[in-house]
C-alpha cells in the first residue's frame, strides 16, 4: 500500500494510491498517518473505501507530516566513501533534520538566497513503526512501517563552516520526502532496491541498495542503542556517489532545475526548484 498526506480544499487529509488512482480517504478515518502508524492501524487504511480524486486538487505534503524525529546518516554508500576521500567508518554518522527543511512531491524546493552552494541528494527514508529500544539488527527490520524517497539536499557552504552540519541541512524548504510511505510488505527487502537520481532529466546518481555500508537494519540497530525510535521517526539512508559539489565543474541546484529521486518499488519523488522569497520560506512579507 502507498499512503499519503495532502492539503484538499484547505484542510490536511489522507489519501492512498490505487492503481495510479489517488484515493482520499474519509476524514474521519484518521487525524494522520502519525495517528494510523502510532495506533497500529495502517494496514486498515487499505482497504478503507474512500473517493477518488485528480492529483491537481490536492496540494502534497510529506507522508508523515509531524515526526519526533528526522535522523539522516552521512557516508553510507561505497562510492560516495570514495568520492570524498572518506575512511570506511566504525559507526554510522548520523545528524538531524527538521521536518521544516522538507517539503512533500511537487511542492518547490528553495535554493536560499544566502548561497548558490544548494547540493542534491537522493536517499531512501525509512519509516519506523513501533517504538524501538536498543533493538537487535536481527530484530530490527519488524519496526519498520515503510519506506520513502527523500531529497536531502545540502547547502554546501553552510555546511562546512563548522565540524558540524547542521546548518548546511536544515535550510527552510531545502529538501523533500515522498510522495508516499510505501509499507514495508509492499517493499520487501530494501536492499534489493535500486536508487536514481534525476538532474532536468539527466542521471546524477544511481546505485544499488546493497552498496550501503550499514544497513537499514544495521541503522535501526545502532540509533535505538542512543535513543528511542518512535512511531512515523524518519531514518534518511545516506546518499551514493555523483553529488554536486565533488564534480568538476560543480553542479548545483539552481531555480528552474526539476530533480527527481526515482526508487522502482517505493515511489518517484519529483519536485523543482525556486528562488528564495520571504513567501516560498514562510517568513511573511
Amino acid at each position: 500500500m502507498r499512503i499519503g498526506t495532502c492539503l484538499y480544499q484547505g484542510r490536511t487529509r489522507i489519501i492512498r494510491e490505487d492503481e495510479g488512482q489517488i484515493v482520499l480517504l474519509p476524514e474521519d478515518f484518521a487525524s494522520s498517518v502519525m495517528a494510523l502508524i502510532a495506533d497500529g492501524r495502517l494496514k486498515e487504511a487499505e482497504a478503507v473505501a474512500g473517493t477518488a480524486i485528480a492529483s491537481d486538487a490536492i496540494t502534497m505534503l510529506p507522508p508523515v507530516t509531524d515526526p519526533d524525529k528526522i535522523l539522516a546518516i552521512g557516508f553510507n554508500y561505497r562510492g560516495h566513501l570514495i568520492e570524498t576521500g572518506t575512511p570506511l567508518p566504525d559507526y554510522p554518522s548520523v545528524f538531524v533534520r527538521f521536518a521544516s527543511s522538507q517539503v512533500g512531491h511537487d511542492q518547490p524546493v528553495v535554493a536560499p538566497a544566502i548561497s548558490t552552494e544548494l547540493d542534491f541528494e537522493g536517499e531512501l527514508a525509512v519509516i519506523i513503526g513501533r517504538p524501538a529500544w536498543r533493538v537487535s539488527a536481527a530484530d530490527a527490520m519488524d519496526y519498520v512501517a515503510g519506506y520513502s524517497c527523500f531529497a536531502e539536499n545540502s547547502v554546501r557552504d553552510f555546511q562546512m563552516h563548522a565540524r558540524q552540519v547542521t546548518a548546511g541541512k536544515n535550510f527552510l524548504n531545502s529538501g523533500a520526502i515522498g510522495p508516499w510511505l510505501t509499507t514495508a510488505d509492499e517493499v520487501g527487502d530494501p536492499s534489493a532496491l535500486e536508487l536514481t537520481t534525476r538532474l532536468n532529466g539527466a542521471v546524477v546518481q544511481h546505485d544499488r541498495l546493497t552498496s550501503l555500508i550499514f544497513s537499514v537494519a544495521d541503522l535501526i540497530a545502532y540509533i535505538s542503542s542512543f535513543t528511542r525510535l518512535l512511531p512515523g521517526d524518519i531514518i534518511a539512508t545516506g546518499t551514493p556517489d555523483g553529488v554536486g559539489f565533488l564534480r568538476d565543474p560543480k553542479m548545483w541546484l539552481v531555480p528552474g532545475d526539476v530533480m527527481e529521486i526515482d526508487i522502482p518499488g517505493v515511489g518517484l519523488l519529483r519536485n523543482h526548484v525556486i528562488a528564495e522569497t520571504p513567501e516560498a520560506v514562510g517568513a511573511g512579507a
